[in-house]
């Protein structure tokens, strides 16, 4: 089937089973033409459950249809690829969390909402990279146990002062963007702002101009006189942001991909609005929980 034709078969099953789509910062280009919301993975959830739709596609990774429905659970969540997961958010269990709970009494545990919701429901309060450092700098404790990202768990020490107990996940795609990555672009680009994300390594965020989630880059990219910026993250964040601002000119770190986005296809996206497959469900009891932290943390 030729792409316009996927496309207009999308679009009319989304009328017909009044479905929503949502599509991550980070996948193909492709994708943004079919969907309702493009942005970050607790924006759209959010949208999604402000929405009367009776279905939500989420083209992502697991962890964020699963947040759709902590937020939505009245409604049928989809994720168009079985095993779109993140291992960041797989790097860290509920197990792990009750062990450094048991190690660490009476220390309040947050939780990036990159974690499976049986994470979120062992949690105190969840956290966006956007807010992190405000979710931490609100509770009424000088340590706190951060869970599962080593990077943006030191971002956030770095910015409190306070004592983070850190677990040991990492996104890979970030990991793997090395300081002289930054300099190579830098030296073609040397007008360049650049812009990393708070999960990147230290070395690189110390290189940065601005240290962002993927919102404040639009944000901060449409308000910024520069013309120019190298931008450190996912590498398909640039074509949010060429689709965004069209009139500026924006660099990846042409090497940080992240498999489990790509996995979304057209077709799959039409597979799993036909057959209304794969269906996220969660345990009520998790669900719960996991609710409540997250309740905690919007809030603020």
């Amino acid at each position: 089937m030729e792409k316009d034709a996927i496309v207009d078969r999308i679009k009319s099953l989304k009328k017909e089973k009044n479905a929503v789509i949502l599509v991550h910062n980070y996948q193909r280009p492709e994708i943004y033409e079919i969907a309702d919301f493009i942005g970050d993975s607790l924006e759209l959830s959010r949208k999604a459950a402000e929405t009367k739709a009776d279905i939500i596609v989420f083209c992502g990774v697991r962890f964020m249809a699963e947040t759709a429905k902590i937020l939505s659970p009245e409604k049928t969540v989809l994720l168009p690829d079985k095993d779109a997961g993140c291992q960041m958010a797989n790097m860290v269990t509920a197990d792990d969390v009750r062990r450094l709970k048991s190690e660490n009494p009476k220390i309040p545990v947050v939780s990036y909402v990159n974690t499976t919701a049986e994470v979120k429901a062992e949690s105190d309060i969840c956290c966006t990279s956007a807010n992190a450092v405000k979710i931490v700098e609100s509770l009424n404790s000088e340590s706190v146990i951060f869970v599962p990202d080593i990077n943006l768990g030191s971002y956030v020490q770095q910015m409190t002062g306070k004592n983070i107990i850190l677990a040991h996940g990492f996104c890979y795609a970030h990991m793997h963007i090395f300081p002289d990555m930054i300099t190579g672009l830098k030296k073609h680009h040397p007008e360049a702002v650049v812009i990393a994300h708070p999960e990147c390594r230290k070395d690189v965020r110390d290189m940065a101009d601005e240290i962002l989630s993927t919102g404040g880059m639009i944000k901060f990219a449409k308000e910024s006189p520069a013309n120019e910026f190298i931008i450190a993250t996912e590498s398909g964040m640039v074509e949010r942001l060429k689709r965004e601002i069209p009139y500026k000119t924006f660099y990846p770190v042409e090497s940080s991909v992240c498999i489990n986005m790509k996995k979304i296809t057209l077709e799959k996206v039409l597979g799993s609005l036909e057959n209304e497959q794969y269906r996220i469900e969660i345990e009520e009891n998790v669900q719960k929980k996991a609710y409540a932290a997250l309740m905690k943390m919007l809030n603020l």
